[in-house]
């Protein structure tokens, strides 16, 4: 990693529990955990829902690279866990670090009144428990330290600031502030607001934040009517918090695992019409603090083989800048999935785009087909002065009349 950069990175992003249907891949089914990493600093996961597997095998495969030049100095992380419900724990098992002697894990969570002291050891130790996994927890041979901490707490890692907050959530729930060399990070998910203590605990912890990530899981009507108590939130109590804070980016979080990828979009799309700096989790995705602020990427998300074609298009959408445009351009290459783009115009990651596709119909004459699409790729083009722009189509093709 480049020296003062912080990365965020996203692993899980579901709440309650995983679901990998078709209409919730794009976003990801995963639950809840993410990955900073500081440049020259500490790496912190935080929480460790099902997630934490796929981190486990990409910290574990960097890890082999990295000891073929360097020597095996293992692995140190320090774990933050938000609570212990099922969807922040259940990756525990299936993190390979754990499993090898030379790792260093830094555990931290709150003693909960139903398990007593030592509660995060209990919680990880339960998950190896017969009859519900075949491997005994003493397989796991890291170094492994706990500590117990309180809302409230601070403390210093390696130069980053962490700070904790109560949120409203059953059985409680932790928020964490970490305030990097390069920029600050604020992990509030799992909150129902509406209660005065912890409404002000969260907005403490979020003040003047460069990031956000923000549970997000209910629309505004679901949170005032038959999710009401259920301990979670919806994209409008985030983009207030966000505006009352001065909080520079926004990320939705923790999506129902009912909601399909078009809802989610929805979603962003009204935050985004409330406050621009906004974004949905993904999995895969990345949120990189430096000096020049904070950088967006989306994974890479070519699902299908594309056949290089070449299609004239018009194309409408928002820029990067919030203005509309419409445009002729080249669609390049398409799959059933998305297609490749060359614009003039460089549109906003995850932002919608209306594509128009000339096609021929019967007896010579020309049909258009009207395709939505969301932003997942945006870069310098192969073509002087182009952008390459790759899209994922979120809904079945619009037809229109054939004309002459």
């Amino acid at each position: 990693m480049p020296q003062n950069n912080a990365k965020l990175t996203f692993w899980g992003v579901r709440g309650s529990t995983p679901t990998l249907e078709r209409d919730t891949y794009r976003y990801g089914g995963n639950t809840a955990c993410l990955e900073l990493s500081v440049a020259n600093g500490p790496h912190f996961i935080l929480d460790c829902g099902t997630g934490l597997r796929m981190l486990g095998n990409h910290l574990h495969a960097q890890h082999n690279r990295w000891t073929r030049w360097q020597g095996d100095g293992g692995i140190e992380a320090h774990v933050l866990v938000t609570h212990y419900h099922w969807d922040h724990i259940q990756g525990l098992p299936f993190f390979h670090p754990f499993f090898e002697s030379q790792n260093r894990f830094h555990l931290y969570s709150f003693q909960s009144k139903y398990l007593g002291r030592n509660s995060l050891r209990q919680v990880l130790e339960s998950q190896f428990a017969s009859p519900y996994f075949p491997v005994d927890v003493s397989m796991m041979s890291s170094a492994r330290f706990f500590r117990e901490i309180e809302g409230g707490e601070k403390w210093d890692v390696d130069g980053t600031h962490v700070s904790t907050a109560w949120l409203n959530h059953p059985q409680g729930c932790l928020g964490y502030r970490l305030d990097t060399p390069i920029g600050s990070i604020v992990y509030a998910t799992d909150n129902e607001p509406g209660v005065p203590e912890f409404d002000n605990n969260l907005r403490q912890l979020a003040q003047g934040a460069d990031v956000l990530v923000y549970d997000a899981q209910y629309s505004p009507e679901q949170l005032s009517s038959t999710r009401k108590g259920w301990g979670h939130s919806c994209w409008l109590e985030g983009v207030k918090i966000a505006r009352e804070c001065k909080v520079k980016n926004l990320i939705l979080f923790h999506h129902d695992p009912d909601s399909s990828s078009r809802m989610v979009d929805g979603f962003l799309s009204a935050a985004r019409q409330e406050f621009p700096c906004t974004w949905a989790a993904m999995e895969g995705m990345s949120a990189t603090l430096s000096e020049r602020g904070v950088d967006v990427a989306l994974p890479e998300s070519r699902l299908g083989q594309r056949r290089r074609l070449r299609f004239a298009v018009t194309v409408s959408g928002q820029t990067v800048d919030g203005v509309s445009f419409e445009e002729k351009a080249t669609l390049r290459d398409i799959s059933m999935q998305g297609a490749y783009l060359s614009l003039n115009n460089r549109p906003r990651l995850q932002s919608e785009l209306r594509v128009v596709i000339e096609a021929a119909g019967e007896q010579n004459r020309s049909s258009t087909l009207a395709l939505r699409a969301t932003v997942v790729h945006c870069a310098l083009g192969r073509e002087e002065n182009q952008n390459g722009v790759g899209v994922f189509f979120i809904e079945d093709a619009e037809s229109e009349s054939p004309r002459d």
